[in-house]
């Protein structure tokens, strides 16, 4: 059934007016202000029901503005990754059919054939929304209608676009709210950039729906971050463990008082980097999702410790299951164990509607309203939830199942290697054996009978690489998640 009630839209009009809701470099928008924004813009988009609009913008209000007028319209909102090469986003603006593009005029210039409007950030953007009549109705929307259409960020060099309907994003909102415990008390700083799904769907429009204030950054700088925390009185703020790290060398100095919790997703952090945290009085809370689902887990502070490794129990709008696949039709899957390796499937309110335009990506993913992540994890006797690794990483060597994140945890605490990733690659004798490719520690140049025998210390013999490549990065995705098809890439040392 349709309903305005059902479209974020709506959101806005529901919390006081004059409190604040978004914060930027240039201007600080009561929620009137924002609703008033985005209708106006709403009515300067040329587009009609279900028309795409691409977003090429940095962090700033004209962002939020644009998804929210998006909806209002019935429109479909498309961030795209403006760090991309012109012919990426090229790629994308013409897979998406986008009818309208809203740009900074840099990332404009890069955009080798634009849509039928293009709308630059600054100067045009103000003089049009100024122009512009404010009021106008929002569009009656179901649950099941597009609101966002976002691409993933690519580890096997694919990048699809997952249809984010309505429902998604009100029931990430409520699963968000719930592990956050937000209130409209809450300011967030986003120092994530917009077009991720961490930084949109899982910071900014929750503190939205929940009356709180955004604050954005137009870029991550560890040192802007503790101060923007200690200025506005920042109550909460999320990062990619990466991002963690490099804050840790700048927190002295600050008053983060402020603070009830940090939150980071996107890719496994280190106990020692929670311990850290808890060392100058901030409480460390992860989580784990994708593009597909937004959060699926989330490990609580009080766990962090006893529970290292889990991702956490997962969120109460969702059916989450860790399950033995061993066909296509979940009438044969088969609940895992404790301990035991299975694939975790979601369904409920939180999924995707499919992947744009690729029927047969999408009959792959969800299967008879379960949604496949292609994430192995394990599950405990409480309900926690440990990634083992990625199904289209697991490779087979002699027969048995080899997955590389266990083995990237054992390298990980070698005292030389800073950073591994570990592969399967062709073996005439076992089928597949493992290729590793370690990030030394400064200074260190560790030999590869020295790694095999730290291996062979602490793993099965058929789980140890048999071939080790010394690097000086890994190529990453913006959460921090390693290209692993990008590893050809890198020039051995």
């Amino acid at each position: 059934m349709e309903s305005r009630a059902h479209n974020v839209a709506a959101w806005l009009a529901r919390h006081d007016p004059a409190a604040t809701a978004l914060v930027d470099a240039e201007r600080s928008l009561s929620y009137a202000e924002l609703d008033d924004r985005a209708a106006r813009l709403a009515r300067v988009l040329p587009v009609a029901r279900g028309d795409r609009v691409a977003l090429l913008l940095g962090n700033r209000s004209a962002y939020l503005e644009a998804v929210f007028a998006c909806a209002r319209r019935g429109a479909i909102a498309v961030p795209l990754n403006n760090r991309l090469a012109p012919p990426e986003i090229a790629q994308q603006l013409t897979d998406c059919g986008a009818r309208a593009l809203l740009a900074e005029p840099e990332l404009a210039e890069r955009v080798p054939e634009p849509p039928p409007f293009v709308l630059e950030a600054g100067a045009a953007y103000e003089d049009a929304l100024a122009s512009a009549a404010g009021g106008g109705e929002i569009a009656p929307a179901s649950p099941d209608d597009p609101l966002l259409l976002m691409y993933t960020s690519g580890t096997t060099g694919v990048a699809k676009g997952a249809l984010l309907p309505q429902r998604k994003t009100l029931f990430n909102s409520l699963n968000a709210q719930i592990f956050f415990r937000l209130t409209r008390s809450d300011r967030v700083l986003v120092a994530l950039p917009l077009f991720h799904s961490f930084g949109l769907n899982i910071l900014s429009l929750p503190t939205l729906y929940a009356g709180g204030q955004v604050v954005l950054q137009p870029r991550f700088d560890p040192s802007a971050v503790w101060r923007g925390v200690e200025q506005r009185g920042i109550t909460f703020f999320g990062a990619v463990p990466t991002m963690f790290r490099a804050l840790l060398e700048h927190v002295e100095g600050h008053d983060l008082s402020s603070l009830r919790f940090l939150f980071t997703a996107g890719a496994a952090i280190d106990v020692d980097v929670i311990r850290a945290y808890q060392r100058h009085g901030l409480v460390l809370k992860q989580g784990f999702g994708q593009t597909e689902t937004s959060i699926l887990c989330c490990l609580d502070a009080g766990d962090a410790i006893r529970k290292a490794g889990s991702v956490g129990r997962p969120v109460f709008h969702a059916e989450v299951r860790v399950v033995t696949t061993p066909s296509d039709d979940p009438a044969d899957w088969r609940d895992t164990g404790p301990g035991e390796t299975g694939e975790i499937v979601v369904r409920g309110p939180i999924t995707m509607l499919g992947y744009w335009n690729r029927p047969e990506d999408t009959q792959a993913t969800l299967r008879d309203g379960w949604l496949r992540t292609e994430d192995l994890a394990t599950r405990d006797a409480e309900g926690f939830v440990s990634l083992v690794g990625r199904a289209r990483d697991m490779y087979i060597s002699g027969g048995e199942n080899v997955y590389p994140a266990e083995i990237e945890a054992v390298y990980a605490e070698h005292p030389e290697v800073s950073e591994v990733a570990v592969t399967g690659v062709p073996d005439e004798r076992w089928g597949e054996t493992g290729e590793a490719w370690v990030v030394p520690t400064q200074g260190a140049h560790p030999s590869g009978d020295a790694l095999r025998a730290w291996g062979r210390e602490r793993l099965a013999t058929f789980k140890v690489p048999t071939r080790f490549r010394c690097v000086h990065v890994l190529p990453r995705t913006i959460t921090g998640k390693v290209q692993k098809h990008r590893l050809g890439e890198i020039e051995a040392g």
